[in-house]
């Protein structure tokens, strides 16, 4: 596969994309729906939370982000096989699952003396020492892989950047396509690609994540002021195509509907799979023009954030989000 992440060009994920949202055979883009979606809910915008949540991480130094780092290496796939109980986590008194619960177990973990933002510690985790980690009511899936990601976290850290995430932020200036390039270049577990009918696909979602988190956590100051930052793109995932189905903006062909109904899981790279996470991507950019032409000039993120919120209510929940178990989201 061309290494582009390697190369001076242009940020590739939109370029890349672009070829599977044009010869879709499994998910169809309806942009002529992004302005109604924007008349019912654009008002919502606004209303998207803050880093500023209990169980997120803050100093303002650098501990955040290198806490933000293990939490965005850590950060995919939530949803339990069928008949198993959701993950979840206990922090001061309160219970978190999914991504809530992620960072809850991360802080909890810093509160109680684990150096989980040390390299040297990462690079030799133990199996019983990440359960400890993320002790809760029932098991976080994939929790081998999210294992050998914290391990290979610290082994190229410890290798490739002076044992500290933070000198990769700062080599990227302040630039967020910089940061984003430098992390998969780095990490082979942020390396979110794939191949489409023989062409390469960039979606790069964790890496996007990391610069963008860092972004809100610093609210654009210090190590979160990227001069770039509308440069990323929306982080495909499963929960924002459930939202984007609803509006109408994106709809699958009836046998990929049925088979995301029954809950069957779509194989990570599969035609049907790459597809959903394009049109994700593609109706995301479409938002953000159509809030444009009403005078509001949100980045991708801010529109990905406004989406994900959305996807919380249960309005949106209609149709169940379709299955892949991968690590890259």
């Amino acid at each position: 596969m061309e290494n582009l992440h390697q190369s001076p060009r242009a940020f590739p994920v939109l370029e890349s994309i672009a070829p599977v949202v044009e010869h879709s055979r499994w998910v169809a883009f309806h942009p002529a729906s992004a302005d109604l979606c924007i008349e019912r809910w654009g008002h919502l915008l606004d209303s998207v939370p803050t880093w500023k949540q209990p169980w997120h991480f803050f100093d303002g130094g650098l501990e955040t982000v290198r806490w933000v780092f293990v939490l965005d290496v850590l950060n995919h796939c939530f949803w339990p096989d069928e008949d198993e109980p959701l993950w979840s986590v206990t922090y001061r008194g309160n219970e978190y699952s999914g991504y809530a619960g992620l960072a809850a177990s991360l802080k909890r973990a810093m509160e109680s003396g684990v150096p989980v933002t040390n390299a040297s510690f990462l690079a030799g985790l133990s199996p019983g020492t990440l359960r400890e980690i993320l002790a809760g009511t029932g098991e976080i899936p994939l929790l081998d892989a999210r294992l050998e990601n914290l391990r290979e976290a610290g082994r190229v850290l410890l290798a490739r950047w002076e044992g500290d995430i933070v000198n990769l932020v700062a080599s990227a200036g302040r630039s967020a396509v910089d940061v984003v390039k430098g992390v998969v270049d780095s990490f082979s577990s942020f390396r979110d690609e794939c191949r489409y009918r023989g062409r390469p696909v960039y979606f790069w979602k964790r890496a996007q994540l990391f610069a963008a988190d860092l972004h809100s956590a610093f609210d654009g100051r210090d190590w979160g002021a990227f001069e770039d930052i509308e440069r990323l793109t929306a982080f495909a995932d499963y929960k924002l195509p459930q939202v984007l189905r609803r509006f109408g903006l994106i709809g699958y062909h009836p046998e990929l509907a049925r088979r995301i109904e029954r809950r069957e899981r779509l194989p990570a790279g599969s035609e049907e799979e790459v597809e959903i996470r394009a049109a994700t991507v593609w109706a995301v950019e479409a938002l953000k023009k159509a809030f444009e032409r009403r005078g509001a000039e949100p980045t991708s993120m801010r529109v990905d954030g406004w989406l994900w919120q959305l996807g919380q209510l249960e309005y949106f929940r209609k149709h169940p989000y379709h299955r892949c178990r991968t690590i890259h989201y």
